[in-house]
């Protein structure tokens, strides 16, 4: 099917959360009297320190696919612990044939990735990250993709408490000692 040129539209209303639409697909289904035509919209929401979610809406007009889209990302909205506007560790993300992988950058960088993952990272309040997609580029799968490797990721704090590893703070790096405990 024909497919609606992605449209990157940022949008931020009174509750403080950021929205980006992602793409808009226009969809057919067969029937016994033709063709109905409909829309599918993917769209992702943030509150710019950390909270993402992603929509998927479907209609028969593009407005209220987009409207259905945007009240599911608020309902899947989850909150990722960020360091000083970028991650804290490198992370990689899988869905289906897409394959994202993401590194912390210093300041000044700035968003160094492609169409779905720069909304993501722009609405989630990430200002510095270097970020690659390999495999599919859907943009469902690649949003997908990434939301599952921010998921993943671990602040310091939290590999220190884990009970498999005795953390020892020595800085800002962690390194495993003789018995293969991490140390830091």
């Amino acid at each position: 099917m024909a497919k609606i040129q992605p449209r990157m539209q940022h949008e931020e209303r009174g509750d403080g959360l950021r929205e980006k639409m992602i793409a808009v697909n226009r969809v057919t289904k067969v029937v016994k009297g033709g063709r109905v035509l409909g829309f599918a919209a993917l769209t992702v929401v943030g509150d710019g320190d950390g909270g993402i979610g992603m929509g998927k809406g479907k209609a028969r007009e593009v407005p209220v696919a987009v409207q259905k889209a945007m009240e599911e990302a608020r309902r899947k909205l989850f909150k990722v612990k960020l360091k000083n506007g970028t991650l804290h560790h490198v992370l990689t993300g899988r869905h289906g044939a897409a394959k994202v992988l993401m590194q912390p950058a210093h300041e000044g960088t700035g968003i160094i990735a492609g169409g779905p993952m720069r909304a993501v990272f722009e609405v989630m309040g990430v200002t510095n990250v270097l970020a690659k997609c390999f495999g599919s580029t859907n943009p469902y799968n690649v949003v997908r993709a990434t939301l599952n490797g921010l998921r993943s990721m671990s602040t310091p704090a939290e590999i220190a408490a884990s009970p498999r590893a005795r953390a020892v703070y020595l800085g800002d790096k962690f390194r495993l000692d003789d018995q293969g405990v991490a140390e830091r």
